[in-house]
């Protein structure tokens, strides 16, 4: 089990995006790195990861930020394939801007559309955004990226009826510690068999 980073100016943004942090933790670093410490755990994230990743300060592409953005998304195409490593990145932003106009933001929707649809197009991709956002006010509003937690609970005992809370919330403390995605995998029952004091994240707090 791989030990998580320490949340620094050192860490990369792509290594920054595997691993589950509190809102908490990322305030602070906006704070402690004179970022803005506005909006939701999703926005603050996609501030770090920026920031991590240009050393600058995230803002609207207007003016002269409008060009770099161009180039930045000159590689992309509507008939380019997405990843099957997809991450998101400044690139992929500049992309969906261009497409979508300034107001794109990577909901945590879009980016489980985007990491589970390796191959497809981006044009594809536009399609799914511009449904996503046009539905969010008539269907069930999906569990923001703050409340990992719930999904995963809620989906442990969709699996496991009979299955004890305490049981879930272990499942979930070792996931939560663990580099990737923090939906779960039948796989994540092994630890129960594991003597308790080899999972580091403890807390029980809905986050």
């Amino acid at each position: 089990m791989g030990d998580r980073p320490e949340l620094s100016r050192t860490l990369s943004a792509e290594v920054f995006r595997q691993w589950y942090w509190l809102k908490e933790e990322l305030v602070q670093f906006c704070r402690d790195n004179g970022l803005p410490v506005s909006g939701g755990k999703t926005e603050l994230a996609e501030r770090i990861a920026y920031y991590l990743e240009t050393g600058g300060i995230q803002k609207s592409p207007t003016g002269r930020n409008r060009s770099v953005h161009s180039k930045l998304a000159s590689d992309i195409t509507p008939d380019s394939l997405i990843e099957s490593d997809f991450v998101c990145s400044q690139r992929h932003r500049a992309f969906f801007i261009k497409q979508l106009g300034r107001s794109f933001t990577f909901s945590v929707a879009f980016q489980k559309w985007l990491k589970s649809n390796a191959g497809k197009t981006y044009a594809d991709a536009v399609e799914v955004y511009q449904e996503i956002r046009k539905n969010r006010k008539t269907k069930k509003t999906t569990i923001e990226g703050q409340f990992e937690y719930n999904t995963y609970i809620r989906e442990f005992f969709r699996q496991n009826k009979g299955r004890s809370l305490a049981d879930a919330i272990r499942c979930w403390n070792y996931k939560k510690s663990q580099p990737g995605h923090h939906r779960y995998e039948e796989s994540d029952l092994a630890v129960l068999s594991r003597p308790e004091n080899i999972i580091q994240g403890k807390s029980r707090k809905i986050h």
